[in-house]
């Protein structure tokens, strides 16, 4: 039943869209103009992933099959099936208001109604196939009806869904995230684009913790932590707040002592080496709660991540770092301490990647986000991941953090109490109770 995951997944993003047009309406309502690049990114996005891939899948094969095993599906199908065929014309319908709005202040409150129609639609249709057809799709399906329907929405090779359309999705969101008021995105000017790539497998080991020991005086923080993490790979820690997922970090980079054990990294005994000197040997961090450098320009607090760097590489550097992430390009001049939540978390980000790590340690970063920001933290590091980065992952959303990571560690009390895939801790009863409220 992966494809009841992936569907329910695809939900939970498609309803922050459509809370945060209703926020965006909000906000139009009350005087702000309607910005036609935010608007036409979310029209884009909708119209390429969710009425060409989305839809279709299920149509395709779980709508089919279920009609064919249940004579209680029929009614409800067809009404989200007649819904499916009235997307793409109801999104040109609002692209020509949202085009008359533009032209005249007046038809403003014509377009946001529109809008506040279509979002309304949108959530009665992730409703219905939440609560009725997914329940009735666990009863009524055989193993071999799930087969299929999994083996179409796992086809990494499929041109509609596979890995090559999953990245035009990260790019088509990555707009929506980066053209959004700063209310409820990073408020930029121009979208920029997440540089994607093709990474080659690899399972050498790059880094090895052993029996990590770490105290805050007399408190015993982590009580023995061994773990691995292979390059190219991303691996997720999660546990409840106080299990040491922010003091394994600490002690991996260096800035919290470490009482006992062993760290090697690429090959190389860490474990006496100064903070520093593992920050020079790849090894970058971005902090939980940013901790970006207030009075100092966003540029500067790009530049200061690479400090270790030869400087002739620094200049290309920030590029590709602003062509990620636009809004600092646009401000890059600012104190980072005038920047929003949003837009510091991109910072801190960036500030780490200028480093050029080996291995990027990433500490809580959609903590404190608005629902539209948090997908875009995940899409970028699905982005870094494409790229072949090595990525250890801390963070509060276990189920976001686990979907997207090759492997898991459970932590309690400063101890491992668990390791897998991701999709296999996903899949473990004691963690669906622990962590992800299931």
């Amino acid at each position: 039943m992966q494809a009841l995951r992936i569907i329910s997944e695809e939900h939970a993003n498609l309803w922050r869209i459509a809370t945060s047009l209703d926020q965006v309406a909000d906000e139009i309502d009350a005087g702000a103009p309607p910005e036609p690049a935010f608007f036409n990114a979310v029209f884009d996005y909708i119209e390429q992933f969710v009425d060409r891939s989305h839809h279709p899948k299920e149509d395709d094969f779980l709508f089919r099959l279920l009609r064919l095993r249940s004579d209680k599906a029929a009614t409800v199908l067809d009404a989200l099936q007649q819904e499916h065929r009235n997307g793409p014309g109801q999104l040109q319908a609002l692209r020509v208001q949202l085009l008359q709005a533009g032209y005249s202040p007046r038809v403003a409150p014509v377009f946001t109604a529109a809008v506040r129609l279509y979002t309304q639609g949108l959530k009665s249709h992730i409703r219905v196939e939440e609560k009725d057809i997914m329940p009735l799709a666990r009863q009524a399906l055989s193993a071999p009806d799930w087969a299929e329907i999994d083996r179409a929405f796992l086809d990494n090779n499929d041109p509609l869904f596979g890995a090559s359309a999953k990245a035009e999705f990260r790019e088509l969101f990555h707009r929506i995230a980066s053209l959004a008021p700063e209310s409820i995105g990073l408020g930029g000017h121009s979208a920029g684009q997440l540089l994607a790539g093709a990474a080659p497998a690899n399972t050498e080991v790059l880094l090895r913790v052993e029996n990590m020991q770490s105290c805050y005086g007399r408190i015993q923080a982590l009580k023995g932590i061994s773990l691995e993490v292979r390059r190219g790979e991303t691996v997720a820690l999660v546990g409840a707040n106080g299990a040491g997922k922010t003091t394994f970090l600490r002690t991996l980079s260096g800035v919290q002592p470490m009482s006992a054990g062993r760290i090697e990294f690429d090959g190389e005994d860490i474990s006496k080496l100064r903070s520093d000197l593992r920050m020079r040997r790849g090894i970058c961090q971005s902090p939980e709660g940013r901790q970006v450098f207030g009075p100092l320009s966003i540029e500067d607090n790009l530049r200061l991540g690479a400090y270790t760097q030869p400087k002739h590489q620094v200049e290309g550097d920030l590029d590709k770092v602003f062509a990620m992430f636009p809004i600092l390009k646009e401000k890059r001049q600012l104190p980072a301490g005038t920047l929003s939540g949003g837009q510091q978390q991109m910072l801190a980000i960036g500030r780490a990647l200028m480093g050029r790590p080996k291995l990027l340690l990433l500490d809580e970063p959609s903590m404190g986000l608005a629902p539209l920001l948090v997908q875009e933290v995940f899409n970028v590091v699905k982005t870094l991941k494409a790229q072949g980065m090595t990525i250890l992952l801390v963070e509060q959303n276990a189920f976001a953090a686990l979907a997207i990571a090759d492997r898991g560690y459970v932590l309690e009390t400063g101890k491992v109490t668990l390791t897998g895939t991701g999709q296999e801790l996903i899949s473990n009863e004691q963690v669906r109770a622990a962590y992800l409220g299931m």
